[in-house]
């Protein structure tokens, strides 16, 4: 069990948790970091959660719902008020509804993770700072130090599986619900290449391509919430054209971006991309959380090898241009 102390100050309404790691701060921070990771452990034993937004940097949010075992469902989000990468966040913790949205029945807290390096590996302290003596006495008796305990409890084995989280590991995607499929892959690469290998037209036209020998005539990227972009590829006799547009909803450069996504000439509810960039150790953690109309659609893509496809881009995106 990494948790060393467990300590409640009903003067300043804080609890603080201290816990120890053999595994370095980056590792730590890594787990936190990676929403693959960090759903491994953040709920209870028994109540897993699935996360589908994780953005750490300020401004950003994260989503996630933890299920119990009987299919009980209990939504959260974090606000990121603070980042000092590798070092510490902040973040508003709070209740959401089945729709995502925040439950304002709840009381939100504000909590602070900061990683240390120890001569035995690292240290994580967590702060919650309550916003009430009401409060905290609430959210103690519904067992939150219990549920963070039995989280933690977890950790030790994410951070010792690093074969699942490797650089140099193939894309996968992940099924999150009936219509959510996350991509994920780490691209050698930082933040601000792999941002611009996503906006530059002739960046783009070099690695995002598919099978070899074919070719992107077509790339007019959105850059203003609002605008709509147009990618279409074809073979290399110019033949087998096809292509997608949408709409740039929202953006954040160099970390994150939502788009909607039609194929040119097929009527249908657009599907809709969440692009997030989060630096990993020198290199770049890119998920993409693509939410489709409805499973059928999930299904079909997914079995037109789409994620086989993708990987071959990624691939050529770290051989042609971030060399």
């Amino acid at each position: 069990m990494p948790i060393t102390s467990v300590n409640k100050d009903l003067d300043a309404l804080t609890m603080t948790v201290i816990a120890d790691f053999a595994a370095t701060r980056e590792r730590l921070w890594e787990a936190y970091t990676d929403p693959r990771q960090i759903e491994k452990f953040w709920g209870p034993v028994d109540w897993p959660a699935t996360f589908t937004r994780h953005d750490v940097f300020p401004g950003g949010w994260s989503h996630y719902v933890m299920t119990g075992p009987d299919g009980e469902r209990s939504g959260g989000f974090w606000e990121f008020l603070a980042v000092d990468p590798g070092y510490s966040f902040e973040v508003r913790d709070g209740f959401a509804d089945d729709s995502g949205n925040e439950n304002t029945d709840m009381p939100s807290m504000r909590m602070t993770f900061q990683f240390e390096e120890t001569g035995e590996g690292s240290r994580l302290i967590t702060t919650t700072f309550f916003p009430s003596l009401d409060a905290l006495e609430e959210l103690i008796g519904m067992g939150m130090e219990e549920g963070m305990t039995s989280a933690m409890s977890q950790i030790d084995d994410v951070l010792a599986d690093l074969e699942s989280f490797a650089v140099g590991r193939a894309a996968e995607a992940q099924i999150l619900s009936d219509t959510q499929v996350r991509v994920s892959r780490v691209i050698r690469g930082s933040v601000e290449q792999v941002w611009s290998a996503h906006h530059e037209p002739e960046l783009m036209k070099r690695w995002l391509l598919g099978p070899d020998g074919w070719t992107m005539p077509v790339c007019e990227v959105a850059t203003s919430v609002g605008e709509t972009y147009r990618y279409e590829w074809e073979d290399g006799h110019g033949e087998g054209r096809f292509g997608f547009t949408g709409e740039l909803l929202a953006t954040d450069p160099p970390f994150r971006e939502v788009t909607t996504e039609s194929m040119i000439g097929v009527e249908g509810e657009p599907s809709v991309n969440e692009l997030t960039l989060t630096p990993v150790e020198g290199n770049t953690l890119l998920t993409l959380v693509i939410t489709y109309p409805n499973t059928q659609v999930r299904d079909m893509v997914l079995a037109t090898g789409m994620t086989d496809g993708m990987e071959t881009s990624y691939a050529r995106l770290e051989e042609e241009v971030l060399v």
